[in-house]
């Protein structure tokens, strides 16, 4: 036995018979200050191309290079226009293929032994062109090209047909060796699935695994959009999961929730009048716990129906609608607000500003991650574990403070007790959310 010695290791508690060394390795607890970071977005759209079922992760790179293989259209196409606008303020969006009902994948043939059936369901496939040409550097071989819309996206040198690999964009089956000789073959039948209410229910229970801050409904159908409001509200207060959702034009009376963003501008250069919602999904998700976006410029693709009086402005906002006007020609948000407008006693105006509310939804969910990483099952709740939870609150808030999120913000402000369970901890915070300026009043007196 090294060194001398029968006993060794760990110890709970001083009750070791064997001599030896028992030595632990503890860490002096501390606060952990976990800050969760924001800019993750979600939407479901119908797509030409890409995946059903399943979430696609985007972020700017990745659609920039890699949309012709993720989403059917190089990044400039007006197709994927939507995404942009989303890209302009998210850092990652998790993108869902709504038309998933009754799709059809393009296909084409090879010869007689070569089938090749498209990657995805979609009219993308049928823009697929498959050549076969003799290799002029190497005998028996032949180059096997695959073109997009006339972009080559995969070329392989191949001897025998059952050589080929499958790339982002098609599938080869292969029943011999033979290749035929080709300029190009183009796949047809590739179709569009169609959109149903239950896509959109499916779209809900998958994205409920995901952490964003934001999700988004760019359409006008009024029971699709009370679907996404109740979503946001189960999620919000049920589950404990904060985020906020944009739709456009529902009724001020259905929407009235802090955590649903109302948008009354329409699109005037689109089939979609409601696309605004793309762009306000990726700002609200990306701006930061300690910004707003009242004021700020637009800067996406749209144009934007702005003819408005000053008294239809002030009719929208009392509404609780997310307003853009237009001065100077320049098109800008008027106030970064949601739909809450039936304040009470315990929850009145500052729950419309969506500054505040991510400063509360910040708070609270990085709170739940603490605690369920660093304490559920494992501190026991007594004084010494409630100190320890009481000082990750603390040092939380103070680097709220320190980002200017809250103001005047003292330890005492947060308490920590057992609740009446044993194993049950009551927390009581008060937080005083940091707003940027909106409103001057300002009196000039001569002398």
């Amino acid at each position: 036995m090294a060194y001398g010695a029968l006993g060794g290791g760990t110890f709970l508690v001083q009750n070791k018979i064997l001599p030896g060394s028992y030595i632990n390795y503890v860490s002096v607890p501390r606060a952990s200050n976990l800050f969760s970071d924001r800019g993750y977005a979600a939407i479901g759209m119908p797509l030409d191309w890409g995946l059903s079922g399943g979430v696609i992760t985007l972020e700017p790179a990745d659609l920039q290079t890699e949309s012709l293989e993720t989403v059917g259209y190089s990044y400039t196409n007006d197709k994927i226009k939507p995404l942009r606008e989303i890209m302009k303020g998210a850092k990652v969006l998790y993108l869902y293929r709504l038309n998933d009902n009754g799709g059809k994948k393009a296909e084409g043939s090879l010869g007689e032994t070569l089938k090749i059936i498209a990657k995805y369901e979609g009219i993308v496939g049928n823009e697929i062109m498959i050549s076969c040409e003799n290799d002029i550097d190497t005998e028996g071989a032949f180059v096997v090209t695959t073109r997009v819309d006339g972009t080559r996206v995969d070329e392989q040198v191949v001897k025998k047909a059952t050589e080929l690999e499958d790339n982002k964009f098609v599938d080869f089956k292969a029943s011999g060796d033979a290749l035929t000789l080709s300029a190009g073959v183009k796949l047809a039948g590739g179709a569009n699935g169609s959109v149903t209410g239950e896509s959109h229910s499916n779209f809900l229970e998958i994205i409920e695994k995901y952490d964003f801050n934001c999700i988004g409904y760019a359409g006008t159908d009024e029971v699709i959009k009370d679907l996404y409001n109740q979503f946001t509200k189960r999620m919000r207060d049920d589950e404990g999961v904060k985020f906020q959702t944009v739709v456009y034009n529902m009724k001020p009376i259905k929407a009235n929730y802090e955590g649903t963003i109302n948008i009354k501008n329409k699109v005037t250069d689109d089939e979609n009048e409601a696309a605004l919602v793309y762009w306000v999904t990726g700002q609200e998700a990306g701006v930061d716990v300690n910004r707003s976006i009242t004021n700020k410029l637009y800067d996406g693709d749209y144009k934007i129906f702005t003819k408005f009086k000053t008294r239809d402005a002030k009719e929208a906002i009392i509404k609780g609608y997310f307003f853009f006007y237009e001065k100077n020609e320049e098109v800008r948000v008027l106030e970064d607000i949601n739909s809450f407008t039936e304040f009470t006693l315990y929850k009145n105006e500052d729950f419309s500003k969506n500054q505040v509310m991510r400063v509360l939804d910040q708070r609270a969910k990085d709170i739940s991650i603490i605690f369920n990483k660093r304490y559920l099952g494992k501190v026991q709740n007594n004084e010494d574990g409630r100190i320890a939870f009481w000082n990750e609150l603390v040092r939380h808030a103070n680097t709220l403070t320190e980002l200017g999120a809250i103001e005047d913000y003292d330890p005492k402000d947060t308490t920590v007790e057992k609740g009446y369970a044993k194993d049950a901890v009551v927390v009581k915070d008060y937080l005083l959310p940091v707003m940027a300026m909106q409103k001057l009043y300002m009196t000039i007196w001569v002398r």
